[in-house]
């Protein structure tokens, strides 16, 4: 559902903006003479689109290598390395 108030309720509701954004995790639609004005988000969901847009934009970034004929890891070799690296965390603390 897309909450959408006028800019005065940030003023005027503070307190009930920050529930509704922190209980859906949407963000609230704030307008200013009837047209869209600004965005109000609870903190930890922003953090996790900006996390979630991040990786997409990494993963784009892989699949345009990939398509160009960049060479990739298989998951065998990425599994090799991951053992690898664990192995010598592993022995490195038992120095």
């Amino acid at each position: 559902m897309i909450n959408i108030k006028p800019s005065s309720a940030i003023r005027k509701n503070y307190n009930e903006i920050s529930e509704m954004c922190k209980k859906s995790g949407e963000p609230v639609y704030l307008t200013k003479n009837g047209k869209g004005d600004l965005i109000v988000m609870d903190i930890e969901a922003f953090a996790m689109r900006e996390s979630m847009l991040r990786l997409r934009e990494n993963l784009v970034c892989v699949e345009e290598e990939r398509l160009s004929g960049k060479k990739g890891f298989s998951a065998n070799d990425v599994a090799s390395m991951m053992q690898k690296a664990v192995s010598e965390v592993i022995s490195g603390n038992r120095k």
